[in-house]
């Protein structure tokens, strides 16, 4: 499973011009669910995601976590993280989920986050959405449970 994380200040996803997920403070998170990932592959990402110490201390250093701040997650899929752009200029895709199996892995993710009771909005799975976000620092990280 492969995640973007983005700490945001606020961020939000619309589909059909209506506001569907929003949050302050907190982190936006691209998910893609690969070819072979498991629920242990969204468990190791929910992890690190929710214990990374990103957020700044007192003094200002990156040295809390999501859940040190009480901030919030919005969840958005996003099966592009899977691209290969090795060959020619059109990405290939055959590396993401498929379809049902990536719903599957993104509503269990979705599920384990109320389950450790973090603050989370979602998008839409498989819908085209617009997602608006203002990046605080700008911190962005990627995490591949492939790298576990």
């Amino acid at each position: 499973m492969r995640a973007v994380v983005q700490r945001v200040s606020e961020a939000s996803v619309t589909v059909d011009g209506e506001i569907i997920g929003q949050i302050a403070n907190g982190l936006l998170v691209l998910l893609c669910a690969m070819r072979g990932d498991e629920k242990e592959d969204a468990d190791y990402v929910l992890r690190k995601i929710s214990r990374m110490r990103i957020f700044r201390d007192d003094v200002g250093r990156m040295n809390r976590s999501l859940q040190d701040v009480a901030g919030s997650l919005l969840v958005v899929s996003q099966f592009t993280l899977a691209a290969d752009t090795r060959s020619g200029n059109r990405p290939g895709f055959s590396a993401a989920a498929s379809p049902e199996a990536g719903q599957n892995l993104y509503d269990y993710f979705v599920s384990q986050c109320h389950a450790l009771e973090l603050n989370t909005a979602t998008g839409q799975f498989g819908a085209d959405m617009k997602v608006a976000l203002t990046n605080d620092g700008p911190v962005t990280i990627w995490i591949d449970s492939d790298q576990k």
